[in-house]
Protein backbone atom coordinates (compact mmCIF):
# COMPACT_ATOMS: atom_id res chain seq x y z
CA UNK A 1 0.00 0.00 0.00
CA UNK A 2 1.35 3.40 -0.99
CA UNK A 3 2.03 5.90 1.82
CA UNK A 4 -0.14 9.00 1.94
CA UNK A 5 1.26 12.46 2.59
CA UNK A 6 -0.23 12.29 6.05
CA UNK A 7 1.45 9.00 6.90
CA UNK A 8 4.81 10.29 5.65
CA UNK A 9 4.41 13.37 7.82
CA UNK A 10 3.53 11.20 10.83
CA UNK A 11 6.59 9.03 10.20
CA UNK A 12 8.84 12.08 9.94
CA UNK A 13 7.39 13.48 13.15
CA UNK A 14 8.02 10.20 14.95
CA UNK A 15 11.66 10.18 13.83
CA UNK A 16 12.04 13.79 14.85
CA UNK A 17 10.59 13.07 18.27
CA UNK A 18 12.87 10.06 18.67
CA UNK A 19 15.90 12.20 17.87
CA UNK A 20 14.71 14.86 20.29
CA UNK A 21 14.32 12.24 23.00
CA UNK A 22 17.96 11.30 22.55
CA UNK A 23 19.26 14.85 22.82
CA UNK A 24 21.01 15.12 26.18
CA UNK A 25 19.88 18.25 27.99
CA UNK A 26 21.58 19.88 30.98
CA UNK A 27 19.52 17.94 33.52
CA UNK A 28 20.29 14.59 31.87
CA UNK A 29 23.97 15.44 31.51
CA UNK A 30 24.19 16.32 35.20
CA UNK A 31 22.37 13.13 36.18
CA UNK A 32 24.65 10.90 34.10
CA UNK A 33 27.91 12.59 35.13
CA UNK A 34 26.95 12.30 38.80
CA UNK A 35 26.25 8.60 38.31
CA UNK A 36 29.57 8.01 36.56
CA UNK A 37 31.54 9.90 39.18
CA UNK A 38 29.84 8.18 42.11
CA UNK A 39 30.15 4.69 40.62
CA UNK A 40 33.57 4.87 38.98
CA UNK A 41 35.16 8.22 39.75
CA UNK A 42 35.20 9.10 36.05
CA UNK A 43 34.91 12.80 35.29
CA UNK A 44 33.23 13.98 32.09
CA UNK A 45 33.79 17.68 31.42
CA UNK A 46 30.86 19.73 30.04
CA UNK A 47 32.62 20.16 26.70
CA UNK A 48 32.56 16.37 26.27
CA UNK A 49 28.78 16.08 26.46
CA UNK A 50 28.51 14.79 22.88
CA UNK A 51 31.14 12.14 23.66
CA UNK A 52 29.17 10.99 26.70
CA UNK A 53 25.89 10.95 24.75
CA UNK A 54 27.47 8.98 21.91
CA UNK A 55 28.83 6.34 24.29
CA UNK A 56 25.52 5.93 26.06
CA UNK A 57 23.59 5.79 22.78
CA UNK A 58 25.83 3.00 21.50
CA UNK A 59 24.83 0.85 24.48
CA UNK A 60 21.19 1.90 24.18
CA UNK A 61 21.11 0.59 20.62
CA UNK A 62 22.52 -2.77 21.73
CA UNK A 63 20.14 -3.12 24.68
CA UNK A 64 17.08 -1.86 22.83
CA UNK A 65 16.51 1.11 25.12
CA UNK A 66 14.79 4.07 23.42
CA UNK A 67 15.34 6.77 26.02
CA UNK A 68 18.11 7.76 28.40
CA UNK A 69 15.81 7.26 31.38
CA UNK A 70 15.02 3.71 30.30
CA UNK A 71 18.71 2.82 30.02
CA UNK A 72 19.48 4.59 33.30
CA UNK A 73 16.92 2.37 35.05
CA UNK A 74 18.34 -0.71 33.33
CA UNK A 75 21.71 -0.16 34.99
CA UNK A 76 20.05 -0.64 38.35
CA UNK A 77 17.87 -3.64 37.60
CA UNK A 78 18.45 -7.32 36.98
CA UNK A 79 21.45 -9.57 37.46
CA UNK A 80 23.12 -8.35 34.28
CA UNK A 81 23.53 -4.72 35.36
CA UNK A 82 27.13 -5.25 36.52
CA UNK A 83 28.10 -6.54 33.09
CA UNK A 84 26.22 -3.74 31.36
CA UNK A 85 27.92 -1.18 33.57
CA UNK A 86 31.30 -2.59 32.57
CA UNK A 87 30.37 -2.42 28.88
CA UNK A 88 29.29 1.21 29.25
CA UNK A 89 32.59 2.10 30.93
CA UNK A 90 34.38 0.45 27.98
CA UNK A 91 32.56 2.86 25.66
CA UNK A 92 33.62 5.86 27.72
CA UNK A 93 37.29 5.02 28.21
CA UNK A 94 40.00 4.48 25.63
CA UNK A 95 41.27 0.89 25.86
CA UNK A 96 43.79 1.40 23.05
CA UNK A 97 47.41 1.09 24.10
CA UNK A 98 50.66 -0.39 22.77
CA UNK A 99 53.80 -2.19 23.84
CA UNK A 100 56.62 -0.04 25.27
CA UNK A 101 54.47 3.06 25.22
CA UNK A 102 56.25 6.29 26.14
CA UNK A 103 59.89 5.51 25.47
CA UNK A 104 61.34 7.96 28.01
CA UNK A 105 59.60 6.26 30.94
CA UNK A 106 60.75 2.85 29.72
CA UNK A 107 64.32 4.14 29.42
CA UNK A 108 64.14 5.52 32.96
CA UNK A 109 63.28 2.02 34.14
CA UNK A 110 65.94 0.31 32.09
CA UNK A 111 68.77 2.74 32.80
CA UNK A 112 68.09 3.98 36.33
CA UNK A 113 65.34 2.24 38.31
CA UNK A 114 66.01 -1.44 37.64
CA UNK A 115 69.82 -1.36 37.93
CA UNK A 116 69.46 0.33 41.35
CA UNK A 117 66.86 -2.22 42.42
CA UNK A 118 69.10 -5.14 41.49
CA UNK A 119 71.71 -3.92 43.94
CA UNK A 120 69.26 -4.10 46.85
CA UNK A 121 66.12 -6.14 46.15
CA UNK A 122 65.82 -9.92 46.02
CA UNK A 123 62.19 -9.68 44.93
CA UNK A 124 60.46 -6.99 42.94
CA UNK A 125 56.74 -6.28 42.76
CA UNK A 126 55.24 -4.07 40.07
CA UNK A 127 51.74 -2.64 39.79
CA UNK A 128 50.50 -1.44 36.40
CA UNK A 129 47.48 0.81 37.08
CA UNK A 130 44.93 1.10 34.29
CA UNK A 131 46.57 -1.66 32.27
CA UNK A 132 43.87 -1.87 29.55
CA UNK A 133 44.52 -4.91 27.32
CA UNK A 134 47.84 -5.78 28.95
CA UNK A 135 50.53 -4.47 26.62
CA UNK A 136 52.02 -2.31 29.36
CA UNK A 137 52.13 -5.20 31.81
CA UNK A 138 53.96 -7.45 29.37
CA UNK A 139 56.37 -4.64 28.41
CA UNK A 140 57.32 -4.18 32.07
CA UNK A 141 57.66 -7.94 32.52
CA UNK A 142 59.97 -8.17 29.50
CA UNK A 143 62.25 -5.45 30.88
CA UNK A 144 62.35 -7.10 34.29
CA UNK A 145 62.95 -10.60 32.99
CA UNK A 146 65.75 -9.46 30.68
CA UNK A 147 67.35 -7.53 33.51
CA UNK A 148 67.06 -10.33 36.06
CA UNK A 149 68.28 -13.11 33.79
CA UNK A 150 71.58 -11.24 33.41
CA UNK A 151 72.13 -11.45 37.17
CA UNK A 152 73.29 -14.30 39.33
CA UNK A 153 71.30 -15.49 42.30
CA UNK A 154 67.74 -16.46 43.02
CA UNK A 155 65.49 -13.47 42.38
CA UNK A 156 61.74 -13.12 41.95
CA UNK A 157 59.59 -10.54 40.21
CA UNK A 158 55.90 -10.24 39.45
CA UNK A 159 53.72 -7.70 37.64
CA UNK A 160 50.08 -7.10 38.52
CA UNK A 161 47.84 -5.22 36.10
CA UNK A 162 44.55 -3.67 37.19
CA UNK A 163 41.76 -2.11 35.16
CA UNK A 164 38.04 -1.43 35.49
CA UNK A 165 37.21 -3.09 32.15
CA UNK A 166 36.41 -6.80 32.37
CA UNK A 167 36.67 -7.27 28.60
CA UNK A 168 40.10 -5.64 28.52
CA UNK A 169 41.30 -7.85 31.36
CA UNK A 170 40.07 -10.93 29.54
CA UNK A 171 42.10 -9.87 26.50
CA UNK A 172 45.13 -9.21 28.69
CA UNK A 173 45.01 -12.62 30.33
CA UNK A 174 44.89 -14.33 26.93
CA UNK A 175 48.01 -12.42 25.86
CA UNK A 176 47.15 -12.69 22.15
CA UNK A 177 47.59 -9.67 19.87
CA UNK A 178 47.47 -8.74 16.21
CA UNK A 179 50.76 -8.84 14.33
CA UNK A 180 50.84 -5.08 13.81
CA UNK A 181 51.43 -4.75 17.57
CA UNK A 182 54.65 -6.73 17.47
CA UNK A 183 56.53 -3.93 15.73
CA UNK A 184 56.41 -1.90 18.96
CA UNK A 185 58.43 -4.60 20.74
CA UNK A 186 62.25 -4.46 20.46
CA UNK A 187 63.45 -7.17 18.10
CA UNK A 188 65.49 -8.96 20.76
CA UNK A 189 62.36 -9.28 22.90
CA UNK A 190 60.19 -10.48 20.02
CA UNK A 191 62.22 -13.65 19.62
CA UNK A 192 62.51 -14.24 23.34
CA UNK A 193 58.96 -13.60 24.52
CA UNK A 194 56.60 -13.84 21.53
CA UNK A 195 55.40 -16.68 19.33
CA UNK A 196 53.11 -16.80 16.30
CA UNK A 197 49.71 -18.46 16.74
CA UNK A 198 48.09 -17.62 13.36
CA UNK A 199 49.06 -15.73 10.22
CA UNK A 200 47.93 -12.45 11.76
CA UNK A 201 48.28 -12.98 15.50
CA UNK A 202 51.01 -13.69 18.05
CA UNK A 203 50.96 -14.49 21.75
CA UNK A 204 53.15 -13.82 24.75
CA UNK A 205 55.03 -16.96 25.72
CA UNK A 206 53.89 -18.81 28.80
CA UNK A 207 57.18 -18.36 30.64
CA UNK A 208 56.50 -14.61 30.79
CA UNK A 209 52.76 -14.87 31.32
CA UNK A 210 53.44 -16.87 34.48
CA UNK A 211 55.09 -13.72 35.89
CA UNK A 212 51.97 -11.56 35.54
CA UNK A 213 48.42 -11.46 36.85
CA UNK A 214 45.40 -9.25 36.22
CA UNK A 215 42.63 -8.03 38.48
CA UNK A 216 39.65 -5.71 38.18
CA UNK A 217 39.90 -2.48 40.13
CA UNK A 218 37.60 0.53 40.13
CA UNK A 219 39.83 3.51 40.98
CA UNK A 220 37.04 4.84 43.16
CA UNK A 221 38.03 1.98 45.50
CA UNK A 222 41.79 2.50 45.30
CA UNK A 223 41.84 3.53 48.96
CA UNK A 224 40.90 0.00 50.01
CA UNK A 225 42.81 -1.89 47.32
CA UNK A 226 45.00 -4.66 48.82
CA UNK A 227 48.29 -3.44 47.35
CA UNK A 228 51.15 -2.87 49.78
CA UNK A 229 54.95 -3.04 49.69
CA UNK A 230 55.09 -2.36 45.95
CA UNK A 231 58.50 -1.60 44.43
CA UNK A 232 57.27 0.07 41.26
CA UNK A 233 53.92 1.61 40.33
CA UNK A 234 53.42 2.50 36.69
CA UNK A 235 50.38 4.73 36.08
CA UNK A 236 50.14 6.42 32.70
CA UNK A 237 47.18 7.67 30.62
CA UNK A 238 44.74 6.92 33.43
CA UNK A 239 44.53 10.16 35.40
CA UNK A 240 43.16 12.02 32.37
CA UNK A 241 39.76 10.52 33.19
CA UNK A 242 39.56 12.22 36.59
CA UNK A 243 39.36 15.80 37.79
CA UNK A 244 42.36 17.16 39.64
CA UNK A 245 41.04 16.62 43.18
CA UNK A 246 40.38 12.97 42.43
CA UNK A 247 43.76 12.63 40.70
CA UNK A 248 45.52 13.82 43.84
CA UNK A 249 43.61 11.34 46.01
CA UNK A 250 44.50 8.48 43.67
CA UNK A 251 48.20 9.36 43.47
CA UNK A 252 48.45 9.90 47.23
CA UNK A 253 47.14 6.38 47.74
CA UNK A 254 49.55 4.98 45.17
CA UNK A 255 52.44 6.66 46.98
CA UNK A 256 51.35 5.04 50.25
CA UNK A 257 51.45 1.62 48.60
CA UNK A 258 55.18 1.85 47.86
CA UNK A 259 58.01 0.41 49.91
CA UNK A 260 60.71 2.88 51.00
CA UNK A 261 62.76 3.53 47.88
CA UNK A 262 59.87 2.45 45.66
CA UNK A 263 59.21 4.37 42.45
CA UNK A 264 56.02 5.89 41.05
CA UNK A 265 55.96 6.74 37.33
CA UNK A 266 53.13 8.90 35.98
CA UNK A 267 52.37 10.19 32.52
CA UNK A 268 54.16 13.51 31.88
CA UNK A 269 51.72 16.38 32.30
CA UNK A 270 49.02 14.31 34.05
CA UNK A 271 49.56 15.82 37.49
CA UNK A 272 51.96 18.78 37.37
CA UNK A 273 52.92 20.31 40.68
CA UNK A 274 51.96 17.30 42.79
CA UNK A 275 53.87 17.04 46.06
CA UNK A 276 53.91 14.49 48.84
CA UNK A 277 55.90 14.63 52.06
CA UNK A 278 57.29 11.13 51.54
CA UNK A 279 58.09 11.43 47.84
CA UNK A 280 61.01 13.03 46.02
CA UNK A 281 60.94 13.87 42.34
CA UNK A 282 63.31 12.01 40.06
CA UNK A 283 65.08 13.92 37.32
CA UNK A 284 64.94 12.25 33.93
CA UNK A 285 64.13 13.90 30.62
CA UNK A 286 60.49 13.87 29.52
CA UNK A 287 59.24 11.84 32.47
CA UNK A 288 57.25 12.41 35.66
CA UNK A 289 58.57 10.05 38.32
CA UNK A 290 58.95 10.04 42.10
CA UNK A 291 60.86 7.92 44.60
CA UNK A 292 59.59 7.24 48.10
CA UNK A 293 62.13 8.46 50.62
CA UNK A 294 63.59 5.99 53.12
Amino acid sequence: MAETAGSVQTSDDARSQARAALDMDDKQFSKWTQLLESRSGLFIAPERRSFLASGIRSRMRVTGCREYSEYYRRLYSGGSQAREWSLLIDCLTVQETCFFRHQSSMLLLEEVVLPAALEQEQSYHVWSVGCATGEEVYSLAMLLDACYTRQLGDRYFGVTGTDISLSSLQHARAGIYRNRRIHDIPSVFRHQYCQRVTNNRFKIKDKLRRRVCFSQLNMRDVGTAPFVDINLIYCQNLLIYYEREQRVKIVNKLAESLVPGGVLILGPGELPGWKHQDMEKMRYENTLAYRRAD
